[in-house]
């Protein structure tokens, strides 16, 4: 209690030293709602039940009679009244030799689409016209807060300050969303899946995060958080689910848009450089041409998005010290120069083969060209003496093929909709390193080439069928997955790692899923219930010859319920609670048998005895809103079991350090969040989210085989911890838009230590110029060149501490032109 409330305190005072410093946080948020709903229907003679044509179908309101929306049956007695707001209604129906009827409808913003029951009309028995009573509509005002709250979403193009980077840099500043070690946390967890445009794919990691810091924003339209998802979404990402949203273009005719971004980096040194290593990278360059192209004619519209991304960064500066229990202590300085070159390609053609039925083809190619030049010098404790000198060259190229078909059918019924899609992925990591070893009195070099070629087949059915109250959703997907791996390992003279490092693996996975959703609402309540099943299995095949591990393989059928309940106490306020149940299967990297250097002295290796980690989660969210704003609040707590994390250990008579990912059992989530949105005037709004949490990772034991047995155990672990975050968004007239933000992380726990406390402000503006057809930005990331990770680890036989002054500091200016 003593630990949360000291952490309140520092919170509060951080956040009176920030107001001063700095207003609040970036873009208004938006949440995903539904604005727009089509209601759809059929109208029938109640005698013999055969469809009634031309029948009138209005829409009025009720206190001022106005006409809201009408239409009449076609020959096969359906009709669609679309652009209706979600409110309350009644709808008046009505034909010549049939009597008058009108009926109470409501539309609710969960679905877009809502298939009323047939409405069936009486004959008349004579000639006498009814009159029908004038019926009301009381339109709902729209709300900027999901009615679900399941679902968050962010134009990229509103976040000034962090344009023309990567994805992952403009994750950093979006609520809820931390980023640790170059992988996104939210809620401070890191099990999160990331999607692009709704898939897995190669580029993010099936399962992983590869690859964000590398995709440029330029190619991006809107970015997706889902705390969270329903059973429709594949069940892993025990944290929640991230979606980019790719560009794409549906204007009649030629059009689209071109732009250039250009910025520096690491514009002075935080600190020197420990002595006889290569000079660290400043005034990195960063340039991000795109262009994206549209050509929409009749029924077919054509599509194309390239993305080049250009950088030099100084992608780490790690000071550390580690000290041994039998007294040694050793500094270090590992830096790394990185130079990075990714393309991204996507093209597509829709084809829109009559009002029933679309198909879409498009294919995706992604390279990733990354050279790493690095150097990592030993000294004794007083840095009079150096051990020894550590240099390497990494040249990785990762290449990426997508084949994507997605057809449509809609039926005669408005939403009602059945979806099949194919996608194919190939993805090639072709890695070279290089490893130099200068000791006082020799030279060694080792000497890796690894190779590896992954392929996944993914087929789905979807199905949505609108019902008067909400809908129904069913599927299916099959997923198979291969990643042969080979390794071809050189040793120099005084390598650290044995010679029988090297081989060949396999692994395999197949995932067939059928799930069901269903969704309910009404005037008060909110409903939706949805359960996956999915069976897994995996199988790793290892060289029979490994010195350590051999051939493992587990299979599971395991049910991934959801369930959202709301209460709507009006309007503007509405409460909802979650629980679902997710798991995080080892990725391929996890279980990988090859050694790989961390730094010359820490090893990382995967562990193919690994398995899936489990997540229960419940979550209490309430939303309030009003005119110019509105408070979000959630309340949630996550209990995994086997949990996943990477368990560090020295074995006697070495002072190398080996970590290798474990099951280190019971770990806890629990915390609350919350975003206040407020438009003060037509020039200034902000954002503020806060988010304190609190994690425990239980006592445990593990058994670390490679390179050989040792035994680790951790006492229970417990962190109170959070971030605050404040965009400030000022909009000028003709066009000028300025943003401000600060971002501030308390210390955490991870494994096996904790990690300091961070700070950082960004600003940019942008100027709309050519009528409103050209853009001008500039931005400038942490500012004050404040974000310094910093951390302590406490292992078996050794303790650290780390300061890592990587670069942050990163100033752009971009144009761009719509055509």
């Amino acid at each position: 209690m003593k630990k949360l409330i000291g952490m309140l305190t520092m919170m509060k005072m951080n956040r009176k030293l920030l107001f001063l410093s700095v207003s609040m946080m970036f873009s208004v948020m938006s949440f995903a709602q539904v604005a727009d709903v089509t209601v759809s229907g059929i109208v029938k003679n109640k005698t013999d039940q055969s469809a009634l044509p031309y029948v009138n179908i209005l829409a009025k309101t009720e206190k001022d009679t106005a006409f809201v929306a009408g239409t009449i049956t076609n020959e096969e007695g359906r009709f669609s009244l679309t652009n209706i707001k979600p409110g309350n209604y009644r709808l008046e129906i009505s034909v010549s030799g049939y009597h008058a009827q009108n009926q109470s409808l409501f539309v609710g913003n969960l679905s877009e689409f809502l298939e009323i029951p047939s409405i069936e009309l009486e004959q008349e028995k004579d000639e006498k016209e009814t009159k029908i009573a004038e019926v009301v509509v009381t339109s709902a005002k729209k709300n900027d807060i999901s009615s679900q709250l399941d679902k968050k979403t962010y134009s990229v193009a509103d976040n000034i300050s962090q344009s023309g980077g990567s994805v992952l840099q403009s994750m950093q500043n979006l609520p809820g969303i931390t980023v640790q070690d170059g992988k996104v946390q939210l809620r401070g967890n890191d099990k999160v899946t990331v999607l692009i445009d709704g898939k897995q794919t190669a580029l993010t990691g099936f399962g992983s995060q590869t690859g964000l810091d590398n995709i440029p924003s330029s190619a991006i339209d809107k970015i997706e958080i889902i705390n969270n998802p329903s059973s429709r979404y594949d069940a892993n990402g025990n944290a929640g689910i991230i979606n980019i949203i790719m560009k794409k273009n549906k204007q009649n005719g030629w059009n689209g848009k071109i732009g250039l971004t250009a910025g520096l980096g690491s514009l002075w040194v935080r600190k020197e450089n420990q002595p006889t290593i290569r000079p660290q990278y400043t005034l990195t360059p960063k340039i991000n041409p795109s262009v994206s192209l549209n050509y929409r004619k009749d029924k077919v519209n054509i599509f194309l998005q390239a993305d080049n991304l250009y950088t030099q960064t100084l992608n780490k500066n790690e000071f550390v010290t580690r000290n041994y229990d039998d007294g040694t202590v050793i500094n270090s300085q590992l830096k790394r120069n990185r130079n990075t070159n990714y393309l991204t390609t996507k093209a597509g053609i829709d084809w829109n083969i009559d009002p029933q039925n679309t198909l879409t083809i498009s294919g995706l190619y992604g390279s990733e060209k990354i050279i790493d030049r690095g150097d990592q010098p030993f000294f004794n404790g007083d840095l009079s003496q150096r051990l020894r000198l550590w240099q390497f060259l990494e040249d990785e190229l990762k290449t990426t093929v997508m084949a994507t078909a997605a057809y449509q059918h809609k039926f005669k019924e408005a939403g009602h909709l059945l979806n099949a899609g194919f996608n194919y992925t190939f993805h090639r990591e072709d890695e070279k390193y290089f490893y130099d070893n200068y000791l006082p009195t020799s030279t060694g070099t080792d000497a890796f080439k690894l190779l590896s070629d992954e392929q996944v087949y993914d087929f789905n059915v979807d199905y949505v069928k609108p019902l008067k109250y909400g809908r129904i959703e069913a599927g299916v997907k099959l997923r198979s997955r291969s990643i042969p791996t080979d390794m071809n390992f050189i040793p120099g003279a005084n390598s650290v790692l044995d010679t029988s490092a090297g081989g060949k693996a396999t692994y395999k996975e197949l995932i067939p899923a059928v799930y069901g959703n269903y969704i309910f609402e009404n005037e008060k309540w909110e409903a939706e219930l949805g359960m996956r099943l999915e069976y897994v299995k995996v199988q790793y095949d290892v060289n029979p010859n490994h010195p350590t591990y051999k051939s493992d393989s587990y299979n599971y059928t395991q049910p991934f319920p959801n369930l959202r309940l709301a209460y709507k106490f009006n309007d503007h306020h509405k409460l909802s609670l979650f629980y679902n149940r997710r798991v995080d299967r080892p990725n391929e990297v996890d279980i990988r048998i090859f050694p790989k250097y961390d730094d010359a002295e820490i090893i990382k290796v995967g562990n193919p005895g690994l398995r899936p980690q489990f997540t229960n989660s419940i979550e209490l969210g309430q939303k309030y809103s009003w005119d110019n704003g509105y408070l979000y609040s959630a309340i949630y707590h996550r209990f995994s079991d086997g949990t996943i994390t990477r368990i560090s250990s020295i074995v006697p008579g070495s002072s190398l350090i080996y970590a290798v990912f474990q099951n280190a059992g019971k770990s806890y989530n629990s915390g609350l969040e919350m975003i206040w949105n407020q438009k003060l005037s037509k020039v200034y709004s902000f954002n503020i989210n806060g988010n304190l949490y609190r994690n425990q990772i239980n006592a445990f034991s593990v058994e670390n085989l490679y390179p050989q047995p040792v035994v680790f155990s951790a006492d229970k672990q417990t962190a109170v911890s959070g971030n605050l975050k404040f965009n400030n968004i000022f909009k000028f007239s003709k066009g000028f838009d300025a943003q401000l933000t600060a971002v501030y992380l308390a210390p955490d726990i991870i494994p096996q230590g904790k990690i300091k406390s961070r700070f950082s402000i960004d600003a940019g503006v942008k100027k709309s110029i050519q009528n409103g057809k050209g853009e001008l930005f500039l931005n400038a990331t942490d500012l004050l060149n404040t974000m310094v990770s910093r951390k302590q680890i406490q292992g078996s036989g050794f303790r650290y501490t780390s300061d890592d002054y990587y670069e942050t500091q990163v100033i752009r200016l971009g144009y761009s032109y719509k055509f």
